[in-house]
Formats: structure tokens, sequence, C-alpha cells
């Protein structure tokens, strides 16, 4: 199973649209996990189209419309997987310790916020993850998102794709 896994999108605050690479990316993916900051519906929809599974969760740039519409952490079981889906995670220290606790029951950990990319194991074995932003690099010399692929209940095979500058 092959996942598309990004945050931060922005749209149409940092982009007008998502970039092209991305985009193909939904498309070829078997799961799409959007970890929040989606900012207008009009993304949400377009995802949700094209997508042939999609996993989503509100940010905190997100309005009303979305949080009607998204949970704030989303759980999931993909090919044994058992994956959670939340925006924010709070600062860097100390943030497998606490991601750990606060997901005993979860293999993978997908979240954003920060837009800066993160792959790391806590000690009872989560992995967690962190695309960073396909429109809003921030402090990040790219642009960025994750492909992963699960099979068997484990994660492997992850890949940070950094996108051409706009």
């Amino acid at each position: 199973m092959d996942l598309l896994i990004t945050a931060d999108t922005h749209v149409p605050n940092r982009a007008r649209d998502l970039p092209a690479p991305l985009w193909a990316a939904i498309d070829a993916a078997d799961v799409v996990l959007h970890a929040g900051d989606w900012v207008d519906m009009s993304l949400l929809d377009a995802v949700a189209a094209r997508a042939r599974r999609l996993v989503g969760v509100y940010g905190n740039n997100d309005g009303p419309q979305l949080r009607a519409r998204l949970p704030e952490v989303a759980r999931v079981e993909l090919a044994g997987l058992r994956v959670a889906v939340v925006h924010e995670t709070g600062p860097k220290t100390r943030r497998e310790e606490r991601c750990a606790a606060r997901f005993p029951d979860c293999d993978l950990l997908v979240f954003g916020h920060s837009h800066i990319p993160w792959d790391s194991v806590a000690p009872t074995g989560l992995r967690l993850l962190n695309p960073g932003s396909p429109t809003d690099r921030r402090a990040q010399p790219y642009a960025t998102y994750l492909t992963a692929r699960v099979a068997a209940g484990r994660v492997d095979k992850v890949e940070l794709h950094r996108l051409p500058p706009r």
C-alpha cells in the first residue's frame, strides 16, 4: 500500500494550488494522509475527489467549515499498521516520549504544523513522520512531502520529496 503524506498546504494563502508533482503523487497513492492546515474547503474537496482514500485532520489555520468536516485526530488501520494523524505535537524537545504516551496504541504518527520534515522513532517503537510543507518552506531549504509503503503492519520506504522552487 502506497501512502502520500502531506500537511501545511495553506492553499490559497501560500500558493494558488498544490505543485504538480504533489498532485501526481496524490493520484498515484493508495491513501493520502493530510495533517492539517488546508486553509480552504476547495482544497479539501479537490484532494478528496482525486484521492483513492483520504485521511485528514484540521490544523490551527483551518476555520469552522473545515473543522466541521475533519477531526482533530484521525485513527486508521492500514495493512495492519495502526496510524494516527494530528496537526500539532508541541515542541520538538521530548516529542517522541510525549507522543508515545499520547498514542500508545499506534505504530505510526503523522503530524504537521512546524513545516519541518521529521522522521524519528520513539523508544516504544512509534514512528513519527512530518512531511514538511509543499507550499511554505519557511526556513527549510525546500518545500517537501513524503511517500511511504505499508505492508504487513510495517512502514518502510519512507522518502522525502523535494519540490522545485516556485
